[in-house]
């Protein structure tokens, strides 16, 4: 397996109308995914957001348990927010990591709306197989947008509980480690 990193996008998403948005970041979600993305060997957590101030927020988070009072208090938290790369868009992930055509972008697909999926088995396998980096994308709100989720090299099957259920809208650091868990567990 090559490089792994992981995209928690704040724009462009959905919101409960279907409408393209831009979410705010939310401290726990980058807390709990960079302490997922640590645990299973992930190499970086790019938080996505167009807005500056609220990329300063998530950096400021970052400083405080990395560099401040709180890597004295919680070392071990230190360690995982280190993998936190804030960045105003997708562009500039992509571009760190070497060019949209130089790496593997998945997603997982609760929002698929159609269209071809991989199990978790399959993407284990490929994952294994796959000698571009691969960037996994996570959609805050309501989900990616369309055109997002159709530019993804491999979808992700949805994460689904065993027995049917009506209500299935996970929060994106619940599906993180739910990923993380199956494609590297």
């Amino acid at each position: 397996m090559n490089r792994l990193s992981l995209a928690l996008v704040h724009h462009p998403v959905l919101d409960r109308a279907g409408a393209t948005v831009t979410t705010a970041i939310t401290n726990l979600d980058l807390h709990d995914m960079a302490r997922s993305a640590r645990t299973y060997g992930v190499e970086d957590l790019y938080v996505v957001h167009p807005i500056e101030a609220q990329r300063a927020l998530a950096d400021r988070i970052k400083s405080h348990w990395v560099d401040g009072s709180g890597k004295k208090r919680i070392p071990d938290r230190a360690i995982a927010m280190d993998v936190l790369r804030v960045v105003p868009s997708l562009e500039d992930v992509y571009a760190t990591l070497g060019g949209r055509a130089s790496i593997a972008v998945w997603t997982t697909a609760a929002s698929a709306r159609g269209g071809s999926l991989a199990t978790y088995a399959e993407a284990r396998a490929q994952l294994e197989a796959e000698t571009r980096p691969v960037l996994i994308l996570f959609g805050t709100g309501w989900g990616l947008t369309r055109p997002l989720v159709d530019s993804a090299d491999l979808r992700i099957e949805p994460i689904h509980a065993r027995a049917p259920s009506s209500f299935n809208h996970l929060s994106v650091r619940a599906a993180c480690a739910i990923t993380l868990d199956r494609l590297l567990g």
